[in-house]
């Protein structure tokens, strides 16, 4: 097997409104959209992100077509968690849990985005 991409697709209520996060707040680029499916990349991130609304007809399996949220962090590594903090901060962000570390060396925070949807940034500080 040879996969050539990856993603991640969750259900929100207002697919816009989390892909505006992303491009404002963390660089990512609206790919592809549709009435309720909006497609993101950035090249650097090594995964799409992709928001379908709640809801959707066309959603399958329907076993699974409840919303994203409960549980789920969306995670991405960053080189300087302080100066992304900062600039999330000075940018109205909705930050959660503010900046931490943990025992085993990684140094993060999270915040919300306006579904919901809770992302994670994290700096290694120290080999595990």
């Amino acid at each position: 097997m040879n996969i050539t991409a990856s993603a991640i697709s969750l259900n929100v209520p207002d697919p816009q409104a989390s892909a505006k996060f992303l491009v404002d707040h963390l660089g990512f680029e609206e790919k592809m959209s549709a009435d309720g499916f909006v497609s993101l990349d950035r090249p650097d991130a090594g995964l799409n992100v992709i928001y379908l609304r709640t809801g959707l007809a066309t959603f399958k399996p329907k076993s699974a077509a409840g919303s994203a949220g409960e549980g789920l962090l969306v995670v991405f590594i960053v080189d300087d968690i302080d100066a992304e903090y900062a600039r999330l901060r000075g940018e109205g962000v909705s930050i959660v849990t503010p900046v931490e570390t943990e025992e085993w060396g990684e140094r993060y925070f999270q915040m919300s985005d306006p579904n919901g949807i809770i992302i994670q940034l994290v700096q290694w500080v120290r080999e595990v």
